[in-house]
């Protein structure tokens, strides 16, 4: 009679086993697919922002053209944005910190 007990025991652990198994696999497809669709979403929303940059610049450095002469203008425009690269370079460090501990920091209060 015991062997009967352990066995049924044993089947219904091993089913919890399978069936958390189960629950895990499907709860990390869910956390990709939520995880791609954000994605696509900054994706489609980062190539929006540098349309609109991209054409400010374009319209910024045709207004100054229209004082200072189109090489100027697009000079100015394009020392703008090569002064904005070198000032992130060189503080890239401090930038990936922060950036990491703001992570972290919404990681920990998504699983709350």
């Amino acid at each position: 009679m015991k062997f009967l007990k352990l066995d049924g025991l044993l089947a219904n652990l091993t089913g919890y086993v399978e069936a958390r198994i189960s629950l895990v696999k499907i709860e990390v497809k869910e956390d990709i697919a939520r995880t791609a669709a954000k994605a696509a979403v900054f994706g489609i929303l980062g190539l929006a922002v540098a349309l609109f940059v991209f054409f400010l610049s374009m319209a910024v450095a045709y207004k100054i053209g229209e004082h200072l002469g189109v090489y100027a203008g697009f000079g100015i425009v394009s020392l703008f944005y090569i002064i904005t690269a070198l000032v992130i370079w060189f503080s890239r460090d401090a930038l990936s910190r922060k950036l990491e501990d703001q992570l972290i920091e919404n990681i920990k209060h998504k699983k709350k």
